[in-house]
C-alpha cells in the first residue's frame, strides 16, 4: 500500500509542477504581458511593441517547458531517457527562440523601412529574407546542439546548390529581379505605375516572386518580378508625387483669345484652390497649339498632389469652365466642316 502511495506521489508532484507552470504561463500571457503591451502602445518608441508582440503565445510554452524540466529532475528516470528528454526540450526551446527572433527581426525591418523611407522600401521581400536567414541559423544551431557536424552539410549544400539553382531558375530570377527593383528604388510600394501592356494601379507589395498592383476598380494585378524588371513602366510618383494635369479645350475662331486665356486661367485657379488635391501654390497657364478644322485648340496645364487627384480636378474644371464660357459668350464649337461646291458652267 505504501509503495502505491509513493508511486502516486511521484506521479502527482511532477504533474502538479507542469500544471502549475501552465497556469503561471497563462497568467503571464493574459494579464502581465497584456498590461505591458498596453503600456508600450502609449510610448513613442516603436520597438517595444515589437518585442512584446514577439512573445505572444511563446511565453506560455516557455513556462510549460520550464515546468517539464523541473518535473523531470524530480523524478527518477534512466540516464539515457533523461538525456533524450533534455535534447527534445532543448530543440523545442531553440525552435521557439528562433520564432521569437524571426518576429523581432522582421518587425525591426518593417519599422526601419518606415522610418527611413527611400533608403529601404517597405516590402515583404525583405521581411521574408530576414525570416529565412533567422530560421536557417536556428536550424544550424539545432544540428550543432544535437552533435551533428554542420561542416559536411554546408559542403554538400554548396555542391548541390548548382543543381538547385538550375531547377529553380524562374524562382531565383523573380527573387533577384524583385531585389533589383527595390534596391534601385525605381518602383516601390505606394507608387502609382502603368505598365507597357496597359495595366495600371498602386503597387501594394513586392514579394519574393510577384509584384502586386491594385487597380482603380479595386482589382489585383499580379506581375512576376522578372516581367516587371524587363518591361517599360511609367511611374507617376517619380521623381515626385506632384504631377501636371493637361486638359484639351477648343474655342471658336470668332473668340477673343486674350479673353479666353484670362477666363480659363481664372477658373483653373479657382478649381485648384477649392478642390482637394489641387496644388493651390501652382499658377496654371494655357498654351494655344492648333488651328483645327472648326476650332482653335489649346492645353490647360494645372497641377495635383498625386495621380488619383487628377480625376476630380478635371471633373470640377470642365463643369465650371463650361458654365463660365456660357456666361461670357465664349463658344465651344460643334465639329463642323465647310464644303465649297463649284457649279459646272453650261
Amino acid at each position: 500500500m505504501n509503495e502505491e502511495i509513493l508511486k502516486l506521489i511521484q506521479f502527482i508532484i511532477p504533474a502538479s509542477i507542469i500544471v502549475g507552470a501552465l497556469i503561471l504561463g497563462f497568467i503571464f500571457e493574459k494579464f502581465i504581458l497584456t498590461r505591458i503591451r498596453k503600456i508600450a502602445k502609449r510610448t513613442r518608441w516603436s520597438y517595444d511593441e515589437i518585442i512584446i508582440g514577439s512573445l505572444r503565445g511563446v511565453s506560455i510554452l516557455w513556462f510549460v517547458l520550464a515546468g517539464i524540466y523541473v518535473a523531470i529532475l524530480r523524478t527518477s528516470i534512466r540516464p539515457d531517457i533523461l538525456n533524450i528528454l533534455q535534447k527534445i526540450l532543448l530543440v523545442i526551446i531553440i525552435i521557439s527562440g528562433t520564432i521569437v527572433l524571426a518576429r523581432l527581426a522582421s518587425g525591426f525591418v518593417n519599422v526601419y523601412s518606415k522610418k527611413t523611407e527611400g533608403l529601404l522600401p517597405q516590402s515583404s521581400i525583405f521581411v521574408n529574407i530576414t525570416r529565412i536567414l533567422v530560421f536557417v541559423i536556428g536550424i544550424l544551431i539545432i544540428l550543432q546542439s544535437l552533435g551533428v557536424s554542420i561542416t559536411p552539410l554546408i559542403t554538400a549544400l554548396g555542391i548541390g546548390g548548382l543543381a538547385v539553382a538550375l531547377a529553380l531558375q524562374d524562382t531565383l530570377s523573380n527573387l533577384f529581379s524583385g531585389l533589383q527593383i527595390l534596391i534601385s528604388r525605381q518602383v516601390k510600394p505606394g507608387d502609382y505605375i502603368q505598365l507597357e501592356t496597359g495595366q495600371e494601379g498602386y503597387v501594394t507589395d513586392v514579394t519574393w516572386r510577384n509584384t502586386t498592383i491594385r487597380a482603380l476598380p479595386n482589382n489585383m494585378v499580379i506581375v512576376p518580378n522578372s516581367k516587371l524588371a524587363s518591361t517599360i513602366v511609367i511611374n507617376y510618383n517619380q521623381p515626385a508625387r506632384e504631377m501636371s494635369v493637361i486638359v484639351q479645350v477648343g474655342v471658336s475662331y470668332d473668340s477673343d483669345l486674350a479673353k479666353v486665356e484670362r477666363v480659363t486661367i481664372d477658373i483653373a485657379k479657382e478649381v485648384m484652390e477649392e478642390v482637394h488635391g489641387g496644388v493651390s501654390e501652382f499658377t496654371p497657364f494655357i498654351r494655344y497649339h492648333t488651328f483645327d478644322d472648326f476650332s482653335i485648340n489649346f492645353s490647360v496645364i494645372m497641377r495635383v498632389r498625386e495621380f488619383l487627384d487628377k480625376y476630380i480636378l478635371k471633373h470640377e474644371f470642365i463643369k465650371k469652365l463650361h458654365k463660365k464660357y456660357n456666361e461670357e459668350g465664349i463658344e465651344i464649337p460643334f465639329p463642323i466642316r465647310t464644303i465649297h461646291m463649284n457649279k459646272k458652267k453650261e
